[in-house]
């Protein structure tokens, strides 16, 4: 699922924890970290592709086109360079050091926050997973009835 796509998702995370909570900061920086922690989740991708490949590029190919972060990201991971799974387990991993974290640190409002952009995060990302296998598996069964 595309970046775009996962600030969507964030931005109405943030706004309905701030329908079903009291926030304890301004609505507004509710809202932000939400949108923050759903997109900026996806930085861990370049971290499993170089222990995939050993190789920088992929960080290179972001920093001669930053804009491709949003509008082009297929084009800053190969197919080889890290797998569906691999992505969804470091997200997974990520988000229970995060909100085990905050909530050893006493903020458990930023804990539900967290957890929460990062649970939606990970089900469009199964969900984006789930409807793309499907059309493979599809396609591949047309085939071998051919």
């Amino acid at each position: 699922m595309y970046s775009r796509n996962h600030a969507i998702l964030s931005a109405v995370t943030g706004a309905a924890l701030l329908i079903a909570t009291s926030p304890p900061v301004h609505p507004a920086l509710v809202v932000a970290v939400a949108v923050v922690v759903g997109v900026g989740i996806d930085f861990d991708h370049f971290l499993v592709a170089y222990l995939n490949t050993g190789s920088t590029e992929n960080v290179r190919r972001l920093l001669r086109n930053p804009l491709a972060a949003v509008t082009d990201q297929d084009s800053l991971f190969g197919e080889t360079d890290l797998s569906h799974v691999q992505r969804l387990f470091s997200h997974v991993v990520i988000a229970g050091v995060a909100v085990g974290a905050l909530w050893a640190l006493s903020a458990p409002y930023w804990a539900l926050v967290v957890g929460s952009t990062l649970y939606v995060h990970v089900l469009a990302d199964l969900y984006a997973d789930v409807k793309h296998y499907g059309r493979t598996a599809d396609a591949t069964q047309r085939r071998t009835e051919s």
